[in-house]
């Protein structure tokens, strides 16, 4: 609750199909594709904390005149700062050379990002450096438009080592920096081979040099390249990409694991992380954005010329269940829908852990990511008490003793009341978000509404997922605890959270996860701690074996417990230390079941099950524990041969 979690990625792509000049007679302004850029990227600003970048291709540009550039920052405020230094350049430009800013052939003229094709990216980082130079779109430049490539993305990579490894036997020299660095040298690599290929051929049939780029050019063709590139790819990536010449792609991976939508119409094709933003920003019906289906390229020749490939395999659809539960924004109508069922279906543990009293509980939510489970949980609560309601009234209606004071009993003094318990400080927060020091600060993060609960009464507040429980024992219970109820029931609208990911989401070191230490709490306090090393043991022989034939070891951790036993264990280990509250803690999670349930096909639930959709997730989770157990810390795909 209220864990520190690093993010997902976001994308914001944008091609313009009509000259500078048609934006500015039809839309105001010959900065209208620049405009909207920010405002895909501002509407997804969830996506992104610790750095951006922009990027942008321009089109038919004149011999000698740049046509590719790029601006990223890892500053406070990077987004506001980069788009704001970038219009202040071209305005000074402008000064100084008296000219109109607006004119549609100074914009793209003066005005770097001037240009058909714009990118965006947001950056949650989790790997190599949190700086400028690690943010994206990573760059390859060349003196040949069809050999300048640019590529950012929303994606880890699950076997970067063994992509890293493919690189050197090839004979090149990667930098164990990024796997994002990766992604780009192998799309390179193919880049190059079909550059050379078409110049070859172009030289054996004595085409002359003037004409050969246009030929490399128009023969390109990104599908059947990016096919051969992601062929031993194995991680959830949504890519996008453009190369000098003025083609572009936008990528999903093939079990549709990170998300990516686009639109198009006459005007326009854009890409975003998430369907609202482009809604929002374009104006659009829900009906007009379409998922870049998984294991498909969406690509745009420099002509305009739109095509949706696949480049791999159909495998099984496993979107993210996290990205649903809790990282996208919450507007999205289905994951809306998914989110409020979530909460919903929770109601009856709930009911349960209250002992059905009313009266005596107050319900609320922490943080505000789980407003929308909490409406569905108190529509599931009013649910229930309607049905009694009715029953009951039915009931004194026969019996004929249905008066006023029945009624105040059974409509007023019993319905499920909700206060606005805890409130974030959005300036610790941010001060706080680097690991570092994070403990002594953690206390501090949320203030508490104070008379809202009574001595005595029980104080049920929902979350969308605990996965450490470091906020939740260090901060929100001792400050829930100032209010001296006599029971705390924590509900997450995720299930426990149990493997590591390492699909994009920086949650990878399996002895940082809540559930976790609870299952390892009783293997040694159930005198089962030889559980412990053979599962090492296994572990060890699995990683020795291929990767398509290994199984999840850590699943065996677990086996021993039900869900509940490792919740009444986890209840044990977030209760607040050195306050003088001695009142009930308990802590209700989600069931696989009301999972899948509310989620239906989005349901990539590896998080909880340790269904991993792909082979070297698998490696990942059999190294974590290896990696847990000799105490070694760091994500357990780092990047190194």
């Amino acid at each position: 609750m209220g864990d520190f979690l690093k993010h997902e990625c976001g994308i914001a792509v944008l091609r313009l199909k009509k000259p500078l000049a048609y934006y500015h007679d039809k839309y105001g302004s010959a900065l209208y594709g620049f405009q909207k850029l920010f405002l895909l990227m501002e509407k997804q600003h969830n996506r992104g904390h610790d750095g951006i970048g922009i990027g942008c291709v321009k089109l038919n540009m004149e011999l000698g005149d740049p046509y590719m550039f790029r601006e990223r920052s890892a500053a406070r405020d990077s987004l506001t700062v980069v788009f704001k230094d970038l219009m202040d350049r071209y305005h000074s430009v402008c000064d100084r050379r008296g000219i109109d800013p607006e004119d549609p052939y100074n914009v793209s003229r003066y005005f770097d990002f001037g240009g058909e094709i714009l990118l965006g990216h947001l950056r949650y980082g989790t790997s190599g450096e949190f700086e400028e130079g690690s943010c994206h779109p990573f760059l390859r430049r060349s003196n040949w438009e069809t050999r300048s490539l640019m590529v950012l993305g929303n994606f880890n990579m699950a076997n970067a080592p063994e992509l890293n490894r493919t690189l050197v036997d090839r004979g090149q020299h990667p930098v164990f920096g990024t796997d994002t660095q990766t992604v780009l040298e192998e799309i390179g690599f193919f880049l190059d081979q079909a550059h050379q290929n078409i110049y070859r051929r172009s030289k054996a049939s004595k085409v002359p040099g003037t004409e050969i780029p246009g030929l490399i050019s128009d023969s390109l063709h990104m599908p059947r390249l990016l096919k051969k590139a992601a062929k031993i790819w194995d991680g959830g990536y949504a890519i996008a990409g453009a190369v000098g010449n003025g083609d572009a792609f936008v990528m999903r991976d093939p079990n549709g694991i990170r998300p990516a939508f686009y639109f198009e119409n006459d005007d326009f094709i854009g890409f975003a992380s998430e369907r609202v933003p482009l809604m929002t920003v374009f104006g659009l019906e829900k009906e007009e954005v379409s998922e870049v289906p998984a294991g498909h390229v969406v690509s745009i020749k420099n002509t305009g010329e739109v095509s949706v490939e696949r480049f791999a395999g159909k495998r099984p659809q496993t979107p993210c269940s996290f990205e649903r539960i809790y990282f996208s924004r919450g507007n999205d109508p289905e994951i809306y829908r998914e989110r409020k069922e979530l909460g919903r279906l929770l109601s009856k543990p709930i009911l349960k852990a209250i002992d059905y009293n009313f009266r005596d509980t107050v319900f609320s939510f922490i943080p505000n990511t789980a407003d929308v489970a909490y409406h569905g949980m108190m529509g599931g609560l009013r649910e229930y008490q309607r049905n009694k309601v009715k029953k009951e009234v039915q009931e004194s209606l026969a019996d004929g003793n249905l008066d006023e004071k029945k009624i105040d009993d059974l409509i007023l003094h019993n319905w499920p009341r909700s206060e606005k318990i805890a409130h974030k400080d959005i300036k610790m927060r941010t001060f706080i978000s680097q690991e570092k020091g994070r403990k002594q600060l953690v206390s501090h993060v949320y203030d508490i509404s104070y008379g809202v609960v009574e001595p005595g009464e029980s104080l049920v507040v929902i979350d969308d997922s605990i996965v450490r429980g470091t906020t939740l024992r260090e901060s929100i219970l001792k400050i829930l605890a100032r209010t001296d109820p006599k029971k705390i029931v924590v509900v997450s609208s995720a299930p426990q959270i149990r493997y590591p990911d390492c699909y994009g989401i920086d949650m990878s070191e399996l002895g940082k996860f809540i559930a976790f230490q609870a299952a390892i709490d009783l293997l040694k306090n159930s005198a089962r701690a030889s559980l412990i090393a053979k599962v090492y043991d296994d572990c060890r022989e699995e990683l020795s074996k291929p990767v398509e034939e290994m199984r999840n070891c850590v699943r065996d951790i677990y086996e021993p417990f039900t869900a509940k036993e490792i919740s009444k264990q986890i209840a044990r280990l977030v209760y607040p230390q050195d306050i003088k509250w001695s009142g009930e803690v308990e802590v209700i999670y989600q069931s696989i079941e009301n999972l899948r349930a509310a989620l239906g096909q989005n349901c990539g639930d590896w998080y909880f099950t340790g269904n991993y959709p792909t082979p070297a997730g698998t490696a990942v989770v059999n190294r974590a524990f290896i990696q847990y157990c000799d105490g070694i810390e760091g994500r357990p795909y780092d990047l190194g041969l």
